[in-house]
């Protein structure tokens, strides 16, 4: 008892002597310019949560994502994004020790074929690697692709068992985004809303229009269901059209053809889904338009080249730019990027080039006569500007086609439990989640940023929650859910 009652008496004196100590070293660490010193609370927090409260460091990545800057836009010319890409890269590794000790994945998630076609995606992108005409770049890029998946994914599908905790997710990538909209809003104010300005406007958190858009664009569907939906608080739903209207203006200024298309697109599937189109009918028609574009692809090739609108503050002339394959200048370079794309697939068809070898092999494939103002022989000017054939020409035909099967594996997944599920709630938000998804789908085809943590999160975050309802959706929501939003 008597040393119970030292050891007690103590903690208080320890508490005051570990304070005292920091600060101390804290004036030292000041006077001798050791800034990194105060850093160290921090990360010793960071890793310490890490270490017993994954569910909480993966919410955290939500709110610090849309705020971190990639170095390589800096001057250091780190190709890392701080402080998002170490704190995903740690969680990924205390995830991975935590799955050995516990056991492995849940075997509900481990077979569901949402997981088998990712995990083939990651097999084959590991293949690629070691085939690579660059291994270095390949294993780079699929180390940073397999802790996405790991995280988002995998840890991101038990984490939502508690639907309270995928709104969370949801919300606090929302709240930071529209932080950077604020941001991006102001510089373009500053600029005269011109459409230059529009390109450049937020950086550095997001490095062009394209990428800022096509995030805005993914959480839109869900700002509209949240301010829609009657199941949820009155101030829920006037909070939720505040931001909805927010970002309906960010993605005006944003000057982005493929954003505004692929939202054009969510809203087709929209339709789809509430009229409750016959699978048959869908397939049918995605393949009739494929027939016919083939059957006049000269026409069509004709129509197109005749259009001189270009790229302007002018918004209808920048709608009509979209088709503009003459003489504007971005959907040139596309061309010239894709053409060159299936040159590299024609001479490396199985394996291909490699992960994100495509900005370092494709120069050489380039036509002079396909070359733009903006073209580059040096690497820097980025990568395929899409989903499918850059992977085309960096993994050969599996690399899009096993892409490709997630979309159908999660497009079929979403569509059964939005016909199978009695709850009104859980089903709007999986109709939601699957129009974000599309949204991204179809900007896939002009763009590609998976291989940024801030597609990524959304991306394989939207689907681990689409998984994790379709598994234990029933359960979690008689268990966990609450009343309210």
């Amino acid at each position: 008892m008597p040393l119970k009652g030292t050891i007690e008496n103590s903690k208080p004196y320890l508490l005051y002597g570990l304070v005292s100590a920091y600060l101390l070293l804290s004036v030292v660490a000041l006077a001798n310019e050791w800034l990194l010193f105060f850093i160290a609370p921090i990360l010793i927090l960071l890793v310490f949560t890490s270490l017993t409260r994954l569910d909480l460091m993966l919410l955290f990545t939500g709110l610090i994502t849309p705020f971190s800057i990639n170095l390589a836009k800096t001057g250091l010319g780190i190709g890392v994004s701080l402080p998002s890409e170490p704190i995903i890269f740690g969680i990924m590794l205390v995830y991975i020790l935590k799955l050995l000790h516990d056991g492995g994945i849940d075997k509900k998630l481990l077979y569901h074929p949402i997981s088998l076609t990712i995990m083939l995606h990651l097999i084959w992108m590991f293949i690629t690697s070691f085939t690579s005409t660059m291994p270095v770049v390949s294993i780079k890029q699929t180390v940073a692709r397999f802790s996405f998946v790991m995280v988002f994914f995998y840890l991101g599908s038990q984490v939502f068992k508690d639907l309270s905790k995928a709104r969370k997710f949801i919300w606090l990538y929302i709240i930071a985004f529209t932080g950077v909209i604020a941001f991006t809003i102001f510089n373009h104010a500053s600029a005269g809303f011109t459409e230059k300005a529009a390109h450049v406007s937020m950086v550095p958190f997001y490095n062009d229009h394209t990428a800022y858009a096509a995030a805005a664009a993914m959480y839109l569907p869900l700002l509209i269901m949240f301010t829609f939906d009657k199941g949820y608080s009155s101030v829920m739903r006037w909070s939720s059209g505040i931001v909805m209207i927010i970002f309906i203006i960010s993605l005006i200024l944003s000057y982005t053809r493929a954003s505004w298309v692929s939202l054009l697109a969510a809203l087709l599937c929209y339709l789809v889904l509430v009229f409750r189109v016959k699978t048959w009918v869908v397939i049918t028609g995605f393949f009739s338009i494929i027939l016919l574009y083939l059957a006049f692809q000269t026409t069509i090739t004709m129509e197109l080249e005749r259009n001189d609108e270009e790229s302007s503050s002018d918004y209808a002339s920048h709608i009509q730019s979209a088709s503009n394959i003459t003489t504007d200048a971005s959907n040139v370079e596309r061309l010239n990027r894709w053409n060159s794309a299936f040159r590299m697939f024609a001479q490396k068809p199985v394996f291909g080039w490699g992960p994100g070898t495509y900005m370092f092999q494709y120069a050489p494939f380039q036509k002079i006569d396909e070359k733009t103002i903006i073209s580059t022989n040096f690497g820097e000017g980025g990568n395929a500007h899409s989903e499918y054939i850059g992977p085309l020409a960096e993994q050969g035909i599996p690399g899009p086609v096993l892409f490709i099967l997630i979309g159908v594996a999660v497009i079929m997944t979403a569509s059964k439990f939005i016909i199978n599920c009695i709850d009104n709630r859980q089903r709007n938000l999986v109709k939601a989640l699957l129009l974000g998804l599309v949204t991204y789908w179809v900007h896939g085809m002009l763009n590609n940023f998976l291989d940024t943590e801030k597609a990524s999160l959304p991306f394989w975050g939207f689907i681990a929650i689409i998984t994790a309802l379709d598994i234990y959706g029933s359960k979690s929501e008689k268990l966990q859910e609450k009343s309210t939003a």
